[in-house]
């Protein structure tokens, strides 16, 4: 019986040149055919069975993918199923269809973003339209979202994204809630998700937020005064935590919390003091150089000692492997210090009051650390340089600004003593 199913020989198998089937048993057998454009021949492996009543074939792949070996093991797979009344080619299909499926659930929120807004693109009347939907959805979406499953993403997830804006900046909340049903509508379109869209406003976010047009603004102190700056300083440096060393290093740097979050170690340059921000990275779409303080590389140096050799990895790295920290991180830390009252862009506001009316700087010299757009076009012609120098004494005066806290009257500098006074040994 053995002999009845392994009647070929790898011999015999390498020689089989005439067209013809050469039966290896129990249905396998070797199928040689003339080539298409009538030149050389094919060898393939054919499964043949009965099932019910009907007679069927299976390839089994091709002689030069698919070994004598290999080729009888698929065909003592295929007799198994056939022992479980099972067809063996309905059994492919279906494995064909749930590994189809598993790759489309694998789509993370990015890429369908990315394959959405290239599918409506064209229905656009300018590409500024595609710009601003890649520039909401990577500002505030992709930092929860980004690499997440996309199968996945439920309304709490949206919610997320979606919360912290609403009575803040309701119109881009509202922008961004349309953009992301968009996005997870391709997705069910395209089989990457099923069930219903969590980002729909009625029958789910309307259950979780007031209505936009009755939304009451909310005066929310969002800059601290900066006259409390070195205070608060002193607050956060007592928290340990990448959360916290990645909140001091923005607002030293007058950072956007995308763009200190996003830090990587192959855009720092310890020697020179500069971290050079890609346009990718930046709102303003052009390479930012940033002037950094003594006490911004000190916790530069600091993080560096407890990284590895890797020039790609995030300054600020999060609890999973090679993420950085969660675009959430500083909300959540400034709860925790109880000063719910804040946000973490608002620095760059205390920071640009602290330029303003403490010091001497020109307007664009301030707007430069920033990284604001010149919006006049003629200053934007002649402008070549970036006032680096300028603003590195300017960082360096904020940096020690953010140093000296106040102690009933007296001027303390943080980890220091009273003015006159010889701190303890």
């Amino acid at each position: 019986m053995a002999r009845e199913l392994r009647r070929l020989t790898a011999l015999e198998v390498s020689k089989a040149k005439a067209p013809g089937r050469y039966a290896d048993g129990g249905g396998l057998y070797l199928a040689v055919t003339q080539a298409r454009d009538g030149k050389g021949i094919r060898r393939s492996w054919i499964f043949r069975y009965a099932l019910d009543g009907r007679s069927r074939e299976m390839g089994l792949g091709s002689l030069t993918t698919t070994a004598l070996r290999e080729a009888r093991e698929k065909a003592d797979a295929c007799r198994k199923l056939l022992r479980d009344c099972r067809d063996p080619l309905d059994a492919r299909e279906s494995e064909r269809a749930a590994a189809a499926r598993e790759a489309a659930r694998s789509k993370t929120f990015d890429q369908c973003a990315e394959a959405c807004i290239a599918s409506l693109k064209a229905g656009w009347k300018n590409a500024k339209h595609a710009e601003q939907w890649q520039n909401t959805l990577k500002t505030y979406a992709s930092p929860i979202l980004g690499d997440k499953p996309v199968h996945e993403i439920d309304t709490e997830h949206v919610s997320q994204v979606i919360e912290p804006l609403w009575t803040t900046k309701t119109e881009t909340a509202k922008r961004l809630r349309g953009r992301m049903e968009a996005v997870l509508d391709w997705a069910i379109a395209r089989g990457h998700r099923e069930g219903p869209n969590p980002a729909l406003w009625r029958g789910r976010l309307n259950k979780l937020l007031a209505e936009p047009g009755k939304v009451r603004r909310v005066k929310h102190h969002a800059a601290l005064k900066y006259e409390d700056a070195a205070d608060f300083m002193a607050q956060l440096r007592k928290r340990e935590g990448n959360a916290a060393r990645a909140l001091e290093f923005a607002i030293l740097t007058a950072a956007r919390t995308s763009e200190a979050l996003g830090a990587r170690w192959n855009e720092i340059d310890l020697d020179a003091g500069v971290w050079t921000i890609p346009a990718e990275r930046i709102k303003a779409g052009k390479q930012h150089r940033v002037p950094l303080s003594g006490r911004a590389l000190a916790i530069l140096t600091q993080m560096h000692s407890e990284a590895g050799d890797d020039a790609a990895a995030f300054v600020f790295p999060g609890a999973k492997r090679g993420r950085p920290l969660s675009g959430m991180v500083f909300l959540m830390l400034l709860r925790r210090m109880g000063r719910d009252d804040l946000t973490a862009h608002g620095f760059r506001s205390t920071f640009r009051d602290w330029a303003a009316e403490t010091t001497n700087y020109p307007r664009e010299v301030a707007e430069m650390a920033l990284a604001h757009a010149i919006p006049d076009e003629t200053e934007r012609a002649y402008r070549r340089g970036d006032l680096f120098e300028k603003r590195r004494r300017l960082m360096a005066e904020w940096a020690k600004f953010c140093d000296i806290r106040k102690t009933r009257g007296a001027v303390v500098p943080i980890g220091g003593s009273r003015q006159g006074q010889t701190p303890a040994a």
